[in-house]
């Protein structure tokens, strides 16, 4: 990774000034922590790269916190930038380019919450740089990302926690109990709604960036393309090559608890087949509806995904578990999770399985970096999680099934679905 030279930049000119990086801060030797480890004062000194709207809500619980110093923050919209330094008290220091975070020495760990095409290189750079990694979901924008990042939190040792929160709210964590202990017998079907991804984008708006933005820098390893203000922020969840539609966003929530209530973290569907109409009109290329079919065997089991999909219950969005014993479901899935009055009043026996208590998502993450243990959405079971979404989404676009190959992560008898499965980036950014 190259090193990189902060440049000074006056706060209070920041927003007319450039995206480059800033210096240091120059504290006392021991006051902040060493790689892995808490400083004299205890607290975890982290950067957050990616200060947009979710970027913001980290911003926001970070620096309510007296154990959490953020010392860094990172985009490439000043505008962004500028509201994250006002966020901080102008205690952190801003930069344009990550590398520039990651070379930072006083820093124990990133909150990386750029959009999803950039999730990949960022966390395995961050891991190479020795720090520890909180990563929005999904994990990865492709299967070979995600295979990355397993490698190298492996590898160097790293926590590495997926923004999956919803595995960390008490109502997941009773369905879960609920479910783990056999109330519902043997679960043989699960059927996930969800509301239509929107259609809309105006390909005339194509255009120049306007000034405060590194449009270059913001596409990364995607292919490039022209800016477009429908395109770029949050706007990117509805393009296949940037986001990947409600299967990805809210989608990588909602199988997340899925899977850790079906005890999946470490198996995978034999067959996915995903259907849908592509849209009429618009910039945006997600399909509007879309159902997908996960075929499990050994034991058999068939997880639905349908936009719009039949409501289970009143809420926008959720997954209904159906056993042979009766059923249960959740709404929800991400920080907001409501299950049902009878899960959320049934208590597991003593000798019974209890599910992993975890006291916050971003607490669970601060816990495991001075414990080193995994944390309860581990990359592991992230990758698993996203490489659910990427295979739909591949279906979709390849308009066939594909059978799945979940050891050896392989698209079998179908090699030119395999050479989907990365992505040879653009310039200097690849993994």
């Amino acid at each position: 990774m190259p090193k990189l030279t902060p440049l000074p930049v006056s706060r209070r000119k920041f927003l007319a000034a450039s995206a480059a990086a800033v210096a240091p801060m120059i504290l006392p030797s021991g006051v902040l922590a060493q790689v892995g480890k808490t400083g004299a004062n205890d607290k975890l000194v982290v950067g957050v790269i990616g200060c947009g709207g979710q970027g913001k809500s980290h911003l926001r619980f970070l620096t309510g916190r007296d154990d959490v110093a953020v010392a860094a923050v990172c985009d490439v919209d000043q505008t962004h930038l500028g509201q994250a330094m006002d966020m901080t008290n102008g205690s952190a220091k801003a930069y344009g380019d990550f590398r520039a975070v990651l070379d930072r020495k006083d820093l124990d760990a990133v909150v990386i919450v750029a959009p999803d095409h950039w999730h990949g290189i960022m966390a395995v750079q961050a891991c190479d740089a020795g720090k520890d990694v909180y990563v929005e979901k999904p994990s990865s924008k492709t299967i070979e990302e995600g295979q990355a990042m397993l490698n190298a939190a492996r590898h160097h040792k790293r926590v590495m926690q997926v923004g999956s929160q919803g595995r960390s709210t008490p109502d997941a964590r009773a369905t879960c109990d609920y479910i783990r202990n056999g109330q519902i017998g043997t679960v043989n079907r699960v059927e996930c709604w969800h509301y239509e991804n929107p259609v809309g984008g105006d390909p005339s708006k194509n255009g120049p960036a306007p000034k405060h933005l590194d449009w270059d820098m913001w596409l990364g390893p995607a292919q490039w393309v022209p800016y477009n203000p429908d395109r770029v922020h949050f706007n990117f969840r509805w393009m296949l090559d940037f986001g990947g539609g409600q299967i990805r966003d809210r989608g990588a929530h909602v199988l997340s608890v899925a899977s850790w209530c079906l005890d999946l973290d470490d198996k995978s569907p034999v067959k996915v087949t995903a259907t849908g109409n592509a849209p009429a009109t618009g910039l945006w290329n997600c399909p509007p509806d879309l159902k997908v079919t996960y075929e499990y065997k050994n034991p058999d089991l068939t997880i639905v995904w349908d936009q719009p999909g039949k409501r289970a219950a009143d809420h926008d969005f959720g997954a209904a578990y159906y056993g042979d014993k009766g059923q249960v479901a959740l709404k929800g899935g991400d920080g907001g999770c409501y299950a049902e009055e009878k899960a959320m009043n049934y208590t597991p026996p003593s000798d019974g399985y209890h599910a992993y208590r975890s006291k916050g998502h971003h607490q669970d993450w601060f816990d495991c970096i001075k414990s080193r243990e995994k944390p309860i959405m581990d990359i592991a079971a992230g990758h698993k999680v996203a490489t659910m979404c990427i295979l739909a989404n591949l279906s979709y676009r390849l308009q066939r099934p594909l059978e799945w190959d979940g050891k050896n992560e392989r698209i079998l008898n179908d090699e030119s679905a395999n050479r989907l499965l990365g992505s040879a980036g653009r310039g200097q950014w690849h993994i």
